[in-house]
């Protein structure tokens, strides 16, 4: 997942914005307390996340898979102020302690948890949404783009995480490795999707942002 050394990797945070003290709490929470906590977003990819967001001041935002709650809290800076967050996480363990980081926020009233399969939720919630952000299972991330491109609008933008999958998109692709094919599918996809115009930036894992035409 690291394509950069680590002494330029802590350069790049450090000369970026401050990861706020909240989102350092959750962090160390979800490292002591979950499975695989290589998945919380991160400070700097954190503070791309809230950047962007507050660029777009979204009225609505669609996360599929929530995890810890570390990137909807980061989204969920740019908001508007009658806006809302969408997030939807497959494993209901997590809800109680993703809720008591998005109460302690002060965003919490605007942030809604969805438990179960994002491509059973999605199609039944109400918004147009002005921000989407992909993270959750590979294998379903262009089934997840269809369903969420339903719901959006010209001009809103689908972010998706991890699309790099730690360098394996450009090395020899195994037979059983089916995240990878999938992935490389995906991103192709997005390249010649008319619906979308799309680039790829080097972030972390890699983030695809795709605008809506």
């Amino acid at each position: 997942m690291h394509f950069l050394s680590p002494i330029l990797e802590s350069y790049i945070a450090n000369s970026s914005e401050d990861e706020p003290k909240l989102l350092q709490e959750l962090t160390r929470e979800t490292h002591l307390k979950v499975v695989q906590p290589r998945m919380i977003t991160g400070h700097f990819q954190g503070r791309v996340l809230s950047m962007l967001s507050k660029i777009i001041n979204p009225k609505y935002i669609l996360e599929i898979g929530t995890y810890t709650g570390y990137s909807a809290l980061c989204l969920a800076e740019g908001l508007q102020k009658d806006g809302e967050l969408h997030t939807i996480e497959v494993n209901e363990e997590l809800h109680k302690m993703q809720r008591r980081y998005f109460d302690r926020s002060g965003f919490g009233p605007q942030i809604k948890q969805h438990i179960g399969d994002a491509l059973d939720i999605v199609p039944e919630l109400d918004p147009t949404f002005d921000l989407v952000f992909i993270d959750a299972q590979k294998v379903n991330y262009d089934a997840y783009f269809e369903a969420v491109i339903q719901k959006t609008r010209p001009g809103s933008i689908i972010l998706s995480d991890n699309v790099l999958w730690s360098g394996k998109v450009v090395e020899p692709l195994q037979k059983s490795d089916r995240a990878t094919a999938v992935l490389l599918e995906y991103n192709q996809k997005l390249k010649e999707d008319p619906r979308v115009e799309t680039v790829l930036l080097p972030i972390r894992d890699g983030l695809t942002l795709s605008r809506v035409l």
